[in-house]
């Protein structure tokens, strides 16, 4: 089986859609005799700023001297992505191997879905690569997403905020007792959410389980000064830390994964000062708050939620100085399209209502109808380079173009700026 063939293989899986549920997980990993029972993981769950934490201990992890692999989701161009060790994708001839291999275990009748050969896949390839840890981000929810088949050292939930409710629930209680699921029994948690009757929830679940219970802004603090901040951790205190990532919003994520860093302290690992300086300096994550262009300034960024969109406007308005923002905008249609517009829109001067190559995103005219109340000048540009290069032509040396409103939107900007280092897989 060719790459090409593998990848073409499983988006036909995607036809299943989104399962919800542990059983085809377990047994495809049965059939590999459960390679992913004695291994070493961090568990990351929570509506925004997963990749970003995930990231930043990845980051940290890998300074010292550890081999960490990290699965991550959704892929902003290449399939290969999900799947790294320090750093370094999978190879193409190795996804495809074990595509090969996993299909040949797949009931026919009953078939699995996109995410769960694709769980399956990460957990087998960094037990046979003798990973010594892996950081494993959610895909949707926590309780019965496919990654739940594993016990990590440590479990963590960034925060709650709305987002896929046909899935997990109308409400910020039904969503936290989706993501709440990933707390095991004696398993310590550590979470960023602050709403009251979330922190309840996970307080009363670890309760249960007998799981140690922590939290930023109460066991964990952090003050913050420009894009470093000064850490007051479990025992650790770190002053003027620098981050790698940009955006005010990263402070918070900033101390929750240093705060793994301590609880995986707690079980053994060796981390030094100089580690945690430099994994969190060194920290790098795609598509979010990512400069590719000074002149004029060009921002990616695939927020795609009401709490992230917000959280960029922020960001923005706060580390960035611009005459007029400029906005690209492409969202998907099943997300809460009114939401993500009122919580960017009103920051724009002018928009580029768009979309990529993507069936799930929603029509361009649909979110510029959305918008009209917002009293925003823009155009429609269906094309996505189309709508880059109109966003280019207007913009002067002193504007920012802001690309936002899906990880999709983001990862074919991407491919279009710099093919040759975005090079997108042949087959969607």
């Amino acid at each position: 089986m060719s790459y090409a063939e593998a990848v073409k293989h499983l988006y036909s899986l995607q036809k299943y859609g989104i399962k919800f549920g542990l059983s085809k997980t377990a047994n495809l990993l049965k059939a590999f005799d459960n390679p992913h029972h004695g291994q070493h993981y961090v568990h990351i769950a929570g509506t925004n700023g997963k990749g970003s934490v995930a990231a930043m201990v990845e980051s940290v992890l890998r300074t010292s001297g550890l081999k960490v692999g990290f699965y991550s989701s959704p892929h902003l161009v290449r399939f290969t992505e999900r799947f790294r060790i320090n750093g370094k994708e999978i190879s193409p001839k190795t996804a495809a191997g074990l595509v090969e291999e996993l299909k040949r275990v797949m009931d026919p009748k009953q078939p699995p879905t996109f995410f769960e050969v694709t769980t399956a896949m990460g957990l087998i390839y960094f037990a046979r690569e003798k990973v010594d840890i892996a950081v494993i981000e959610v895909g949707m929810g926590g309780r019965l997403d496919a990654t739940n088949v594993i016990r990590p050292g440590v479990s963590v939930i960034t925060n709650i905020s709305f987002d896929h409710q046909a899935f997990l629930g109308n409400t910020l209680e039904e969503i936290a007792r989706e993501k709440a699921g990933i707390i095991k029994r004696g398993i310590d948690l550590v979470t960023a959410a602050t709403q009251p009757q979330v922190l309840e929830l996970f307080r009363k679940t670890c309760r249960d389980k007998r799981a140690p219970f922590w939290r930023v802004g109460q066991d964990i603090h952090y003050r913050a000064a420009g894009n470093r901040i000064s850490y007051f951790g479990f025992t650790r205190r770190l002053e003027d830390l620098e981050l790698g990532l940009a955006g005010t919003y990263q402070h918070r994520n900033a101390a929750l994964a240093l705060s793994v860093i301590e609880l995986l302290e707690q079980r053994g690992l060796r981390v030094s000062e100089d580690h945690i300086r430099e994994g969190l300096k060194s920290a790098h994550w795609p598509g979010r708050l990512q400069v590719v262009s000074r002149n004029p300034l060009m921002i990616l960024d695939g927020a795609h939620n009401p709490g992230a969109i917000r959280c960029l406007s922020e960001a923005i308005r706060a580390g960035f100085r611009y005459r007029r923002l400029i906005l690209v905008l492409g969202v998907m249609a099943d997300k809460d399209v009114t939401g993500v517009l009122r919580g960017i829109v009103p920051v724009a001067d002018y928009v580029f209502f768009t979309r990529p190559e993507y069936y799930r995103a929603a029509a361009p005219e649909t979110l510029m109808q959305a918008a009209s109340s917002l009293g925003k000048p823009g155009e429609i540009q269906p094309a996505l380079a189309k709508a880059l290069k109109g966003a280019k032509r207007m913009a002067t040396r002193e504007d920012l173009i802001l690309v936002t409103g899906s990880l999709f939107t983001v990862g074919e900007t991407m491919a279009i700026l710099d093919p040759e280092t975005y090079k997108p897989d042949s087959i969607r």
